[in-house]
């Protein structure tokens, strides 16, 4: 019996798989590496043309007023600033000739004040020659009124290399701090110390001392009769130089100047000195105090020779 041939089947055969299948992922970017977003927006700029400038008349036109409108407010800010440049050349000339006006008129204004001084002072004086008899140049000493020389002691007081401006501190309240500086308060009590030691005339960086000086401050600066003075302090007093020198270091304020050089660093110096020379004090001006008419009597003591 012989065998039927195998039938074949009619069907197409099964396609094959692609190789890459296991990586649709990078098959899926490879073929579509655009993002839609970025399709859709290249398609609008391929319909209102690839510079993207307006194409009809009536935007062209507000573009070029736009630009024209730009370069007239940039024109005349440029013009604006060359008018003004020389104005304020002008103003700032003018302000310096002000200035230095104001201080030639406060030159001359201080020269007029001393001649003034002088003036007042040589009249003091020709009253006292003419009411005090003997004693005149011995009140004219005691008041600062006029010129004296002598031996004495030369006092310098300094900041401290590291001083610092105001703060807080154990010398005082706010405004007089541990920081190294001097202060009026240590300048009164160097002077106080000095007149109590024995001294018979004193000057702080040439202003001489009266019974009406005041030694002040104002801010950091120490001003004597409202004068304003910078550092070192010089303090000359006139007296028995040695023995004054000695009886100051001895004394409690000649001991809070050492305590100040101790603790916060202030520099200071004492020497006995051969002879010093002190200028007059400013005129005194007495508002109140009258003398007593016929005046000496029981109550006079003999004060001594003064250094003139």
């Amino acid at each position: 019996m012989s065998q039927q041939p195998p039938v074949r089947s009619t069907a197409s055969p099964r396609p094959r798989p692609r190789l890459d299948a296991s990586m649709s992922l990078l098959t899926n970017v490879m073929d579509h590496s655009l993002d839609d977003g970025y399709a859709e927006a290249a398609a609008r700029r391929g319909e209102t043309g690839r510079s993207g400038l307006p194409r009809t008349v009536r935007a062209k036109l507000g573009l070029a007023l736009g630009l024209v409108l730009v370069a007239v407010v940039i024109t005349i800010g440029a013009a604006e600033a060359r008018i003004s440049a020389p104005t304020l050349a002008k103003e700032r000339e003018e302000l310096i000739d002000r200035i230095e006006t104001g201080n030639s008129n406060a030159d001359k204004l201080a020269k007029s004040v001393d001649k003034l001084r002088g003036e007042v002072g040589e009249k003091q004086r020709q009253a006292l020659e003419k009411d005090g008899g003997a004693k005149a140049d011995l009140v004219a000493l005691l008041s600062g009124a006029d010129e004296v020389t002598g031996p004495g002691v030369k006092l310098v007081v300094n900041d401290a290399k590291e001083a610092t401006s105001s703060g807080g501190g154990p010398r005082g309240s706010a405004d007089f701090s541990d920081t190294g500086r001097v202060r009026d308060h240590d300048m009164q009590r160097v002077v106080n110390g000095l007149w109590e030691s024995g001294a018979e005339a004193i000057s702080i960086n040439g202003q001489r001392l009266t019974a009406l000086s005041a030694i002040r401050a104002a801010g950091d600066a120490i001003l004597v009769d409202n004068k304003p003075l910078a550092p070192p302090y010089t303090v000359l007093a006139v007296g028995d130089g040695q023995r004054l020198s000695t009886a100051f270091q001895d004394s409690a304020d000649g001991q809070y100047l050492h305590v100040l050089q101790q603790n916060y660093d202030i520099r200071t110096s004492i020497s006995a000195q051969d002879s010093l020379r002190l200028p007059a004090a400013p005129s005194l001006i007495v508002r109140t105090a009258e003398p007593i008419a016929g005046g000496s009597g029981k109550g006079d003591a003999d004060t001594g020779k003064g250094t003139s």
